[in-house]
C-alpha cells in the first residue's frame, strides 16, 4: 500500500516519564477569541492537564489527532483539561481552531522550546533549521508529575487513544 509519505524511525528520547516532573513552561495559550501568556503550571494548579503535542497546523497529523480528541471529549467526563503545543503561531492556532471548532487552547511554540525542554524535538527532513515536537501526550497533575507519557517513535505515528482515555479515568 503507498501511503503517500514515507515511515521515518525517530531516535531515542529521554522525555519525562510517568512519576517523573514535567517541565513547566510559559507561553501564548490560543483560544477562538484571544492569547495571553500562560504556563502549564497555572493551568494544572486548577485540574489536570493532558498535554499535547502536535505538528504543525493543518498537517494530516495534527488533524486526526484533534479529530480524534474532540470526538473523545475527555474533559466533557472528567476533571481534566486539554491542552495543545506545537510550534504553530498564535494566528495559525486561532485558525485551526475555528476551522475545526475545536474548545482546546493551544500554546504556541515556534521556536520549538517546550520540545526540547520534553526532549521530544523531530527535525524535519528537507527544511533545514526546521524542527517540531514529535507526536506525544503527557497527563500531568497538579504538581506537574507526569501521570502517564507516550511520545511516538516514529513518524507519523498515533498514541493509543483507548489508553489515554484509561490513564484520564484513573485520575
Amino acid at each position: 500500500m503507498d501511503l503517500g509519505f514515507e515511515v521515518v524511525d525517530l531516535p531515542e528520547s529521554d522525555h519525562p516519564t510517568e512519576g517523573e516532573q514535567a517541565p513547566d513552561f510559559t507561553r501564548p495559550l490560543v483560544t477562538s477569541e484571544h492569547w495571553e501568556d500562560a504556563s502549564l503550571s497555572e493551568l494544572a494548579a486548577e485540574s489536570p492537564v493532558l498535554l499535547v503535542f502536535h505538528s504543525m497546523d493543518g498537517s494530516f497529523p495534527a488533524t486526526y489527532a484533534w479529530n480524534e480528541l474532540t470526538e473523545r471529549a475527555f474533559e466533557e467526563h472528567h476533571d481534566v483539561q486539554v491542552v495543545g503545543c506545537s510550534i504553530s503561531t498564535p494566528y495559525e492556532h486561532m485558525t485551526l481552531i475555528d476551522d475545526r471548532e475545536m474548545d482546546y487552547p493551544l500554546f504556541s511554540d515556534p521556536q520549538n522550546g517546550v520540545a526540547e525542554a520534553y526532549d521530544i524535538v523531530n527535525d524535519l527532513d528537507g527544511m533545514a533549521g526546521i524542527s517540531e515536537a514529535r507526536p506525544a501526550v503527557f497527563l500531568v497533575d497538579g504538581d506537574l508529575t507526569v501521570q502517564y507519557a507516550w511520545v511516538a517513535a516514529e513518524w507519523p505515528d498515533f498514541p493509543d487513544y483507548d489508553e489515554v482515555a484509561e490513564a484520564v479515568e484513573s485520575l
